[in-house]
């Protein structure tokens, strides 16, 4: 029986840690625990008996970091020996126990996919797919892919097992205590995303135990139409003796996991500092709670990279504006490939309070695939909105789908046989939510009941292919006025039925309905309005119209959909103070030229300010553009804005006040939670734009920019995993330290060695493995001894306040900001 058939029945149980017990029998400090496959067989067997025995269903492969980033043929190790290995040691022991599933083990390559790493994600997906021809070949029953920070390499995982095998998927993530992965990503936006691309399992892992993952788990299930998987740590680890140890026992441990199983886990069992008796008391505390049954929480839902957008509520907002039609200068800006300009429509519609963001290039004499790749990318780069892949061009379509992170809206397909049979599989394999034009080969239905029974079929169609009628918006198609007096009749009258009769959602391209009019945006807002009323799903509209945002805000108001009044008061409140304020400049300044005062004074003073270097309205605008292009993570705009500001304002003047406050307003975002990891590192790469421009400036004036002192950055010995360690870096050297950078798999006595002869004041160590954090420890007793003057900061998965204590270090850091704070207090500000 396979395990998904057996999942049915009962609940499943996982196995535990691995690298604490490899310690516990011998693993050295920095010694790679996948090489025992090949080295100590009969322990990694043994290991995998003994959690069997505890009542494991399944045994995870020896395999979390084989993957062609760590291990090289030229090296002494290639990923078949290592993989193939593992899954023998893992089969001799099911066969030994005779029960049990081997679960290939897939967990994060250690580096950071583009735009934010080095990664291509297709390089992602290929080192994946590596691993799972491999684990297949050696006969894995599933594949458990653990342990992801990244929901765009989770996906590079994801399409690298269902493409290349026909295994049972099992995904899990890990999060922080505010519940975010480490760029940015959550619970809601990993499930949606998870979902769209058909994995078996989704869940939670590592990190933090089971009592801080239980509230994140209850958020999982009340979204989930999926069984869930829950691997938590043993609580927190510390440290005792140069050993790591977690602070949770198997008693307290097992309690913990009945609150899961309550809560709606399938299936149970642990990660770091677990133990094969940490999974028999587990089984035994679980084994009689009743497993929850698994229901279809019938929710409409895309996403971006950091959140998830739910369609059925409040009607979603999709901005029109990345669309060439009827927009000369969008369309010049697709020939020039001016990405710039592309962006800033997206910024300003996000600005403008727009969910999601349509994205169509399509135009004659370029080349659409490439160019929707490259504007999907960008945006997603810079941009957290959940984006809206628009176009007639399947293949377009398809390379977007790929490398887009997170669940699309996919727009569109429509009731013609060719078309379906085109889109639907692309629907169905990458995952999103499809809107569906209510036409057919007859063309649109002249009516309701038409436009009705096109959409039945997309529904039965979509079914066959199974596409669930919650992952469809029916287009229900608006009409211009100005030659069908009853286009929007009909429409509103399909939009109220798709609701009421079919239970579906719908959306509307809401502008087309005022072609051949003037003043548009009058009949616009109004259409808009009523087909709020009449129950529409989601508008593609211009968020950047007032009239359509305050048509928008009013409906909410007189929907009962603002609690209150609240938002539109936070919204409007302010607007009425500022025209008031300008209704009394203007009566102030009629008073006075009533009483004979000249402007002239005035008018000099303007004067005066503008011949001021660096504070006049032009400097003080080019400025403003400076700090919104780092805040935006927009780095050619930067560099644009930086070269403009320069023939105005003097460098360091500029450095000074715009570009480090720029830089410390995403700081504070990211430590308050409202900036996410990418948007941090895409500042961070717009800051290191303008800095070179700046650089250059002052390099031909002869001026030199100083640095703030040096700091030395390693991931320690035996650890690949330098995320952590790369992204410190980059915003430490946008704050102006000289950082030294030796890599990963860092020896201590080189570490030593470097901070002795560079004499250097801080040190910054970086750790992702339990089995890597002894050698961390033995860095500092090193460097205790040897340069006891450093100062030393840690960071990484593993890692607590109370463990970096235990350890001897001087700071633990949990992100990067608190690495530039740490380094400033020892360096200082000059």
């Amino acid at each position: 029986m396979g395990i998904l058939e057996l999942m049915k029945e009962r609940r499943i149980y996982f196995d535990g840690g691995m690298g604490s017990l490899l310690q516990a029998r011998g693993l050295k400090p920095g010694e790679l625990p996948e090489t025992w496959n090949l080295s100590r067989p009969e322990i990694i067997t043994e290991i995998h008996r003994e959690y069997l025995d505890a009542g494991s269903d399944v045994v995870t492969t020896n395999t979390f970091g084989a993957n062609h980033f760590k291990f090289k043929e030229e090296d002494g190790y290639s990923v078949k020996e290592i993989v193939t290995a593992a899954v023998r040691n893992a089969k001799n022991a099911i066969a030994a126990a005779g029960h049990g599933y081997a679960a290939l083990d897939m967990g994060p390559t250690g580096k950071l996919l583009k735009p934010y790493g080095d990664l291509e994600f297709e390089d992602a997906y290929e080192a994946y797919k590596e691993v799972v021809l491999i684990g297949k070949e050696a006969g894995a029953d599933l594949v458990i892919i653990e342990t992801m920070g990244d929901g765009y390499e989770l996906k590079a995982a994801v399409l690298a097992a269902k493409e290349n095998s026909d295994l049972p998927v099992f995904a899990t993530i890990t999060l922080d205590e505010k519940g975010k992965m480490l760029t940015g990503g959550n619970v809601e936006s990993v499930t949606a995303l998870l979902e769209g691309l058909g994995a078996d399992v989704i869940g939670l892992n590592c990190g933090l135990g089971p009592i801080q993952l239980l509230p994140f788990m209850r958020d999982m299930a009340r979204v989930s139409s999926t069984p869930i998987l829950v691997n938590p740590n043993a609580g927190l680890p510390r440290s005792e003796g140069g050993k790591t140890v977690y602070d949770i026992d198997a008693d307290e441990f097992a309690a913990a996991m009945q609150d899961m199983a309550r809560n709606g886990a399938t299936v149970l069992g642990g990660c770091c500092g677990t133990t094969p008796e940490h999974i028999h008391k587990t089984k035994l505390a679980c084994d009689d709670i009743p497993v929850c049954e698994i229901t279809d929480k019938n929710r409409t839902v895309i996403s971006s990279y950091s959140h998830a957008v739910t369609f059925g509520g409040r009607p979603i907002l999709i901005g029109e504006r990345i669309n060439p039609t009827g927009k000369p200068k969008f369309k010049q800006a697709l020939k020039d490939k001016d990405l710039t300009y592309i962006l800033s429509m997206g910024v300003a519609q996000q600005e403008s309070r727009a969910d999601v963001l349509d994205v169509n290039v399509g135009l004659p004499g370029i080349d659409e695939p490439q160019m929707m790749v490259d504007v999907v990318k960008e945006l997603q780069g810079v941009l957290d909105l959940p984006l809206q892949i628009d176009t007639s061009d399947p293949v377009a379509m398809e390379r977007a789908l790929r490398i887009y992170n997170g669940k699309p809206l996919i727009n569109s397909v429509n009731g013609k046989k060719e078309v379906m049979e085109q889109i639907f599989p692309l629907v169905k394999h990458y995952g999103g939510v499809v809107v569906a034009l209510a036409l057919d080969e007859n063309g649109i239905p002249e009516t309701a009941d038409g436009r009705l029974a096109v959409a039945r079929k997309i529904y039965e169609t979509a079914a066959s292919y199974g596409i669930p009628k919650k992952d469809i918006l029916v287009d229900c198609l608006c009409m211009a006025v100005s030659s069908d007096k009853n286009g929007a009749l009909t429409t509103l009258e399909t939009v109220r039925r798709v609701r009421d009769e079919l239970g579906g959602k719908t959306v509307l391209g809401v502008s087309n309905v005022s072609f051949g009019l003037p003043m548009r945006e009058n009949i616009n807002a109004s259409f808009f309005l009523l087909a709020m009323q009449n129950g529409l799903s989601a508008g593609i509209v211009n968020p950047n119209l007032e009239a359509m945002m305050q048509a928008y805000d009013s409906f909410l108001v007189l929907s009962a959909q603002d609690e209150n009044c609240a938002e539109y008061v936070g919204i409007y409140a302010p607007k009425e103070a500022e025209k008031k304020r300008q209704k009394e400049i203007l009566k102030a300044a009629a008073v006075n030229q009533a009483a004979g005062v000249s402007g002239a004074a005035g008018a000099g003073n303007s004067n005066g300010a503008g011949n001021t270097s660096g504070t006049g309205a032009g400097a003080a605008d080019t400025g403003s553009a400076l700090k919104k292009s780092i805040v935006k993570g927009m780095s050619q705009a930067a560099a644009d804005a930086a070269k403009l500001a320069l023939k105005d304002t003097d460098a360091l003047e500029l450095i000074n006040t715009d570009m480090i406050p720029a830089l410390d307003e995403v700081g504070k975002g990211f430590e308050a939670g409202t900036v996410f990891l990418p948007q941090l590192l895409m500042s961070a790469e717009a800051a290191k734009a303008a800095f070179a421009v700046v650089k250059e400036s002052m390099e031909a004036n002869g001026e030199v920019q100083g640095k703030k002192g040096k700091v030395i950055l390693a991931t320690v010995k035996g650890d690949i995993h330098d995320i952590g360690k790369n992204i410190v870096k980059v915003l430490l050297e946008n704050y102006s330290f000289d950082v030294m950078d030796l890599g990963r798999d860092v020896p201590p006595e080189t570490i030593v060695e470097a901070a002795v002869k560079e004499h250097v004041p801080v040190v910054g160590l970086s750790a992702l493995m339990t089995t890597t954090v002894p050698a961390m420890e033995d860095t500092i007793k090193a460097l205790r001894k040897d340069a006891p003057w450093v100062k030393v900061m840690v960071g990484g998965a593993v890692l607590t306040q109370e463990y970096a204590d235990a350890i001897g270090a001087d700071a633990y850091c949990k992100d990067a900001m608190a690495s530039v704070n740490f380094a400033t207090s020892v360096i200082g500000e000059a």
